[in-house]
């Protein structure tokens, strides 16, 4: 499991670790792995220009150590000093015995122009907001230049803990962060500013339970359910899907589709689209009683494609097994309703449903999407699947960040295809985390397989899955 931790924790956790080593060697050991990562980037360090833009504080005299190693190995190495009465007078002092100089703000563009690599430590993991005039103006030519980027721990500019980007940062190529992730390298917007995360451990002790989480393969694999020699279709789990209108037969199609190849038993189908279900999936049971008739399941899919009919979402809603909410289903549900449930309940909502959820513009949800999250199932008192660039599943106690995924995945049909994956998941005895989790696991993967570089339809992404599940249960590595 990759996990991420809060400045706050990461602050508590330097403190006890430096209150054992003696002073600077933290500093030391940070711009150790900093210097290796960059001439890695670099390949040949010799007779290369890098230019250091430092700020104040520790991320600048990171910056600074790491570029006196830098120009020990034979590059020619130049500190902007943004702040240069509050600059680390240690760092300072290192760079140049080993050679290095130190300019002012002002004329650095040219040197930014004609650097290998610029190296950033404006700011560190608790700075907020955007960046000052004239750093923006230098990480913008750093951005159009062809130099290689590296940020210090985290891209200056960004917010550590949420994700949020609230005017001028930086854009890494590759951020070098320090003991752990940053939730805000996992979240989207920041984590297009991040470029590649590289993981330097400086030995610090961290507490079990963390404040963001990603499912690795390993993870997935440990959670899948496979059958056992004992099993049956009903031992496996039975999901139900309540989808789909006169107008939108695909979507139950689809949710159909994705439920059948996540690992349930059987996949009860209830909706007006039975005809539509029952001709490209014949093994699929239909029903057009309602779901209070569809017989046992032991988990429900409800609202992709099912336009304005409340009917199926109450009585979905009303089930004592675990529901996943999607799509129509969201805006038909009742709150009180959902909060009132005994069973699970996983909300799979985009940043427009999440919005008019919330209450607030979209724009609010897709910059600060971990609040969003976690506000949401609050709210609800459920779990949540918010689905984007960067998908969190987020419940009362933790939230996890799928690490899978491409943009090809951006393509109608596609959540469709989630939800019944997802909800089959859910039949097999999976928690709602879990399930979402693991569902968005797959699925990204799917996308990616799918995809391969092309344009994608949903049913690619669904006759995709099995290939993504062997290539998950084929993993040897811990």
């Amino acid at each position: 499991m990759r996990t991420a931790y809060s400045v706050e924790t990461v602050r508590t956790a330097e403190r006890e670790l430096m209150a054992r080593l003696p002073e600077g060697a933290l500093m030391q050991r940070a711009a150790a792995g900093l210097a290796a990562a960059c001439a890695d980037l670099l390949g040949r360090v010799y007779g290369r220009r890098v230019v250091l833009l430092v700020g104040s504080g520790d991320n600048g005299g990171d910056a600074l150590y790491a570029g006196a190693r830098l120009a020990r190995r034979g590059a020619g190495v130049t500190a902007v000093l943004l702040a240069p009465e509050r600059a680390h007078a240690g760092g300072l002092a290192a760079l140049r015995r080993a050679g290095g100089r130190t300019v002012a703000p002002g004329g650095a563009e040219e040197l930014v122009e004609r650097a290998d690599l610029v190296l950033d430590g404006i700011v560190g993991i608790g700075g907020k907001g955007g960046l000052r005039p004239d750093a923006a103006r230098l990480a913008e030519v750093a951005e159009r230049s062809r130099a290689a980027v590296v940020a210090v721990d985290l891209p200056s500019g960004v917010d550590a803990d949420t994700g949020q980007v609230t005017g001028a940062a930086v854009r890494a190529d590759l951020t070098v962060t320090f003991g752990t992730h940053k939730p805000g390298l996992l979240i989207d917007p920041a984590r297009e500013y991040a470029g590649s995360v590289r993981l330097v451990d400086i030995g610090l002790s961290l507490p079990p339970r963390a404040e963001l989480e990603a499912l690795q393969h390993a993870d997935a694999r440990r959670l899948l359910p496979v059958p056992t020699g004992e099993s049956d279709k009903y031992r496996r789990g039975v999901v139900g899907i309540a989808a789909g209108s006169a107008r939108y037969p695909g979507a139950a199609v689809l949710a159909v589709y994705g439920a059948l190849r996540g690992g349930a038993g059987a996949v009860r189908y209830v909706g007006p689209a039975g005809d539509a279900v029952i001709a490209r999936f014949p093994e699929t049971l239909v029903s057009d009683r309602g779901p209070k008739h569809a017989g046992r399941v032991q988990a429900w899919v409800v609202g992709p494609g099912a336009g304005d009919d409340a009917s199926a979402v109450g009585e979905v809603l009303a089930s004592d097994v675990p529901v996943l909410i999607d799509a129509d289903g969201l805006r038909l549900a009742d709150r009180d309703a959902v909060r009132a449930r005994t069973a699970p309940t996983l909300m799979t909502p985009h940043a427009g449903e999440a919005a008019a959820l919330l209450g607030v513009p979209r724009e609010e949800v897709e910059g600060a999407r971990l609040a969003s999250a976690r506000e949401l199932a609050g709210r609800y008192d459920a779990t949540v699947l918010l689905k984007g660039s960067t998908t969190l599943v987020a419940d009362a106690g933790s939230v996890r960040v799928n690490p899978t995924g491409t943009a090809w995945l951006a393509t109608a049909g596609s959540g469709d295809v989630l939800s019944g994956l997802a909800g089959s998941l859910l039949a097999s005895g999976l928690s709602a985390l879990d399930a979402g989790s693991v569902g968005a696991y797959l699925h990204g993967l799917a996308g990616r397989f799918a995809a391969d570089g092309a344009p994608v339809g949903a049913h690619d992404v669904a006759e995709a899955v099995p290939a993504a599940w062997r290539d998950v249960r084929d993993v040897t590595d811990a």
